[in-house]
């Protein structure tokens, strides 16, 4: 149990546990992918059935990628003794870590994964057990295993083994930082070949890195390296008795250096894979003209990049960490690397593999930007430079890039027992990962974030006495994503404080409003009179209604610029909070109607509805302008919208209203938006599927899955959304996304849970951020 917590610290444990804990126990879960509803599917699934797929793989073993899950899953192996920052905890106490790998697996790449925790440290009976596992796995990743072991596991199990294995501790690392280091030189105009590399730890990641490195033109001569002991060189003690490991026996140099301080004189690059702070402002000071410092040690880097760069402002600083520039993260790299060789029946991860997603993750960074990345991005400059050498994490294209290379690679050097002949159908089947991903948050966080940094977001918080705003926010807090402003009485929410057991601090970590005292009250209540006197409202009444209704209170707020975003509609009906919202705030110029979009995070699918909650029975026109709007929105996800306009008919199979008004609606999106995907009318099943529109119109206007989905009303949207919340969303969904108001404002529904607070909240900063880009 751990000891002298921090409430920040403690409160971040109570969370962790709680989630770990609840709803399911643990992050990860075997779902079958066959119905198994009758007697048929049972003879299907197991007896006699099955014997037929066991006999064709015992006369041809390839068919396993066919018949079974092999071919798209990874066991993720450790023994436990070296877990994160952790050390040694052993392999119980990593299973956590373990499912969590997993579950990135699966999010970013659509691998399914089996995590195994083997309680032994002999290397030898280690090789012999992840050996014995090569008929279940179609790839292995081995995880947190102490060096030098892991260097000598992975060595005789890549020997060993007809399938990919990786040590993401060390190639991961090695990757990313590989591409890094290719930019940052291309940027300070050095060759490869002549820098001047010193190297802080010489563990397995350290090591990796430098044999990358070596492989793409760096001079082992050229490298120093400093474990525990010092500079590796000759003349040491532990070198002279023959006791230095192997790995480092390479990197053992003729040299008088004995301290970093003394070998970082003149150094063009400094690869820190060791611990906090060993780097200081001083010996930075010493390197040669813009230093490029990889500072990878986690969660603390060698040094800080402002204290590097208050040193040497020429320099170029990459770290581990994600509130920084140039964040060297292992999922940009072992996700997709995978995915490529399982795709293409690679049966090893090898160097000319390894150099393809180096080199894809460096063109990355210099790529242009796309609009939808731009967007998910917005307020951040992705243009290759100094503070932009590595892609974000959260690229999407990160998956169409790498894996098509990986693959290609893995047949060029002859490695791909099943190559893959078009690689541009390959890329483009990709993309269905992209739009499955559970993970669509990620952008949007991002933005607030680096919103949030530039200057506060304030966002107002109308039910801010509602403990699911309280429990909301203060991971807002946490995570920085806004400035939160509450509504409410301050005595109910200090007791929703208390009883919750939240951290939050009125006047510390938020403000908070009581509209029936605060001095804004009367001006508040003169402006919603002029705003309404010729609607029947008096002044009597109008002071009534604003100190009534925290909505109102809120939306003035808006609307006087004292807040930036809002949500609402924790409590009450949507139209009542819609109203105030239509009334003071409006739409945006251009706009002719405002509208509600829904998304769903589904196992297979990300998809976006429309419209939710206002257009009851939209004309073709607000539907284009619906669509339009709602593509725009969907942006911010870092998603390319393929828009879909669905009714109970396909392709004029129907003459109905509500058909001949969705096929108009698509011919009048066209027009506004002729570059982006779009068809209609359609099929539900139709919108999902290609090969089911390719029946009925071979080469329409979509590829792939439709991801936004256009309803003829607002019953068909707003139900098809609620019934696929509970079947087929565990309840992850964000919105109701407001669009087309003059200011970012948001109406939630009373079914909002924290998890969605937080998510809209994020969303609100994102949208401040762009309006703000844009000048709109």
């Amino acid at each position: 149990m751990p000891h002298d917590l921090t409430p920040a610290e403690q409160a971040l444990r109570d969370a962790a546990l709680e989630y770990h804990r609840a709803p399911t126990r643990g992050k990860i879960a075997v779902t079958p992918t066959k119905p198994l509803v009758n007697q048929r599917d049972l003879s299907l699934a197991y007896s006699p059935g099955v014997a037929y797929a066991c006999t064709a793989i015992e006369h041809d073993p390839t068919l396993a990628a066919e018949y079974t899950s092999r071919g798209n899953l990874v066991g993720v192996i450790t023994n436990g003794t070296a877990v994160l920052g952790l050390g040694d905890i052993g392999p119980l106490a990593g299973k956590p870590v373990m499912e969590g790998k997993g579950c990135l697996f699966k999010k970013f790449a659509g691998i399914d994964v089996f995590d195994i925790e083997l309680a032994e440290k002999d290397p030898e009976k280690l090789i012999e057990i992840i050996a014995a596992l090569e008929p279940t796995l179609g790839g292995i990743n081995l995880e947190d295993i102490k060096a030098p072991e892991c260097f000598q596991i992975e060595r005789a199990l890549r020997d060993r083994l007809q399938i990919p294995v990786f040590h993401d501790d060390q190639h991961g690392t090695a990757i990313i930082s590989s591409a890094a280091l290719l930019n940052a030189l291309e940027l300070v105009g050095k060759p490869i070949g002549e820098v001047k590399l010193v190297a802080s730890g010489a563990g397995a990641a350290a090591i990796a890195c430098l044999d990358l490195m070596v492989g793409l033109g760096v001079k082992t001569a050229n490298i120093t390296v400093i474990d525990s002991k010092g500079v590796i060189r000759v003349g040491r003690a532990d070198v002279e008795a023959g006791k230095l490991d192997e790995s480092k026996q390479r990197y053992c140099q003729h040299t008088e250096a004995k301290t970093l301080a003394e070998a970082i004189v003149g150094a063009d690059v400094f690869l820190g894979c060791s611990a906090a702070g060993v780097l200081t402002p001083d010996m930075v000071g010493t390197m040669g003209r813009q230093p490029i410092i990889l500072a990878l040690a986690n969660p603390e880097p060698e040094i800080r990049p402002e204290l590097a760069k208050a040193a040497r402002p020429d320099a170029i600083v990459a770290t581990g960490r994600s509130d920084y520039p140039n964040q060297v993260n292992n999922v940009l790299c072992f996700p997709y690397i995978f995915r490529g060789a399982l795709d293409c029946g690679a049966t090893t991860i090898n160097e000319a593999m390894k150099l393809a997603c180096v080199r894809e993750i460096a063109a990355l960074a210099k790529a242009e930007t796309s609009d939808e990345v731009a967007a998910a991005y917005a307020g951040q400059e992705l243009k290759f430079g100094p503070d932009y050498i590595i892609p974000k994490p959260f690229d999407a294209r990160l998956i169409l890039r790498i894996a098509p290379a990986v693959a290609q690679a893995a047949a060029e050097s002859g490695v791909a027992t099943r190559p893959i002949a078009d690689l541009d159908a390959y890329r483009d089947s990709l993309t269905h990962y992209v739009y499955q991903t559970g993970m669509v948050m990620r952008p949007v966080f991002a933005t607030a974030k680096a919103a949030q940094a530039q200057r506060p977001v304030r966002v107002v918080y109308a039910e801010g006495e509602d403990e699911r705003v309280l429990r909301a926010v203060q991971v807002v807090l946490d995570e920085r994503l806004a400035s939160p402003v509450l509504i409410g009485r301050p005595a109910v929410v200090s007791a929703q404080i208390e009883r919750a057991g939240l951290r939050l601090q009125p006047g510390r970590d938020f403000e908070l409003i009581d509209p029936e005292h605060d001095p804004r009250l009367a001006d508040y209540a003169r402006q919603y009179h002029r705003e309404m006197a010729r609607d029947g409202v008096s002044p009597a009444i109008a002071e009534a209604a604003v100190r009534r209704s925290k909505t109102l209170f809120s939306t003035l707020m808006l609307q006087r610029g004292e807040a930036d975003a809002m949500l609402c509609g924790l409590v009450g009906r949507y139209d009542q909070h819609l109203e105030h919202v239509r009334r003071l705030i409006g739409p945006r110029e251009g706009v002719r109607t405002l509208a509600a979009m829904n998304a769903l995070l589904l196992d297979q699918h990300t998809l976006f509805i429309a419209d939710t909650q206002i257009n009851e029975q939209p004309t073709a026109e607000e539907l284009a302008d619906i669509a339009l709007m709602a593509a725009q929105e969907m942006r911010r996800f870092g998603l390319p919208p393929k828009v879909a306009f669905v009714c109970h008919s396909t392709y004029g199979s129907s003459q109905r209203e509500s058909a001949r008004r969705m096929r108009a609606a698509h011919a009048l999106f066209q027009q506004l938006a002729p570059d982006i995907e779009s068809e209609g009318e359609l099929q539900g099943d139709a919108a999902l599927s290609e090969d089911i529109r390719a029946s009925y119109l071979p080469g329409n206007g979509l590829n792939g899955s439709a991801n936004l989905l256009l309803l003829p009303n607002i019953d068909a949207a707003n139900v098809l959304f609620n019934v696929l919340k509970m079947t087929g969303g565990q309840g992850v969904t964000v919105g109701p996304m407001l669009l087309g108001a003059a200011r970012p404002a948001h109406i939630l529904t009373p079914s909002a849970t924290m998890r969605r607070i937080v998510n809209m909240t994020a969303l609100a900063v994102a949208d401040v951020a762009a309006a703000k880009e844009t000048g709109k």
